[in-house]
């Protein structure tokens, strides 16, 4: 079960599909209120993601699942793993791979755009958002050498602005504010993990970064943790053969 980030879609994960469909039976959703999925203005909680989830797993008949997750992503995988740890679960969770998220509100560097998207005014800033805006943001969060192609950043604007998408981004955002009121329970399924656990993290995203990592080796016991050096918030798009080869050999151990 692949789960995406914010502002972005299950897209992100093109780069890795022909390797990971050819060894495990995928699936990629769009997130409420982004991709194709439902873009309705209304409260989008990660509790709500999570159900959905849940419900499609449901639906395809699916009792168990490995997660391979990033960004917004990571915070709907902490919820689902939650649900695991109290018996209230319908899907048995094998694995988490976790990419770029803010895992730890004390240690998440929300840029401008999302402080005030998550701010009174925001619904009047996600009205005025342009793709340049959107472009220029974007790219703010990958690293210098690996920025993202003219088919990403057209595409990714695209997938958001469709269907009245940016209505819908002050009430998604909202999870940031989710994070700090449920920061011990999801904080809490990583320092006593409930399934083995990755972390994959691009050092350089000015996000959730190199610092992200520090924390998670902090409060993790015996932290599984992959540093690359060289890569941003978006290390599966940056360079998949290198998330690739990490999710593999996270894969192998288990």
């Amino acid at each position: 079960m692949c789960l995406h980030g914010f502002p972005t879609s299950s897209w992100d994960f093109a780069p890795l599909w022909p390797e990971l469909t050819a060894r495990f039976d995928v699936i990629a959703p769009d997130l409420v209120g982004l991709g194709r999925s439902d873009k309705a203005a209304r409260p989008i909680t990660v509790g709500l993601q999570a159900d959905v989830v849940l419900g499609l797993l449901e639906a395809e008949g699916v009792t168990e699942a490995h997660l391979f997750v990033h960004d917004l992503g990571d915070t709907v995988a902490q919820e689902l793993l939650a649900r695991q740890a109290e018996g209230a679960s319908p899907v048995r969770w094998r694995s988490c791979l976790l990419l770029n998220g803010g895992l730890f509100p004390e240690t998440h560097r929300p840029r401008l755009i999302q402080r005030l998207l998550a701010s009174p005014v925001g619904p009047v800033v996600a009205w005025f958002s342009t793709e340049r805006t959107f472009r220029r943001n974007l790219a703010a969060t990958f690293g210098p050498h690996t920025q993202p192609d003219e088919a990403f950043l057209a595409g990714g604007w695209t997938l958001l602005a469709a269907d009245g998408g940016r209505a819908a981004l002050p009430w998604l955002i909202r999870y940031m504010h989710e994070r700090r009121t449920h920061r011990a329970r999801w904080v809490g399924v990583l320092e006593r993990p409930v399934v083995p656990t990755r972390f994959v993290n691009g050092a350089l995203d000015p996000v959730s970064g190199r610092h992200a990592a520090e924390r998670y080796r902090a409060l993790v016991p015996d932290a599984d943790v992959v540093l690359l050096e060289q890569l941003g918030h978006y290390p599966h798009v940056e360079d998949p053969p290198a998330v690739l080869a990490a999710f593999l050999d996270f894969h192998a151990t288990l």
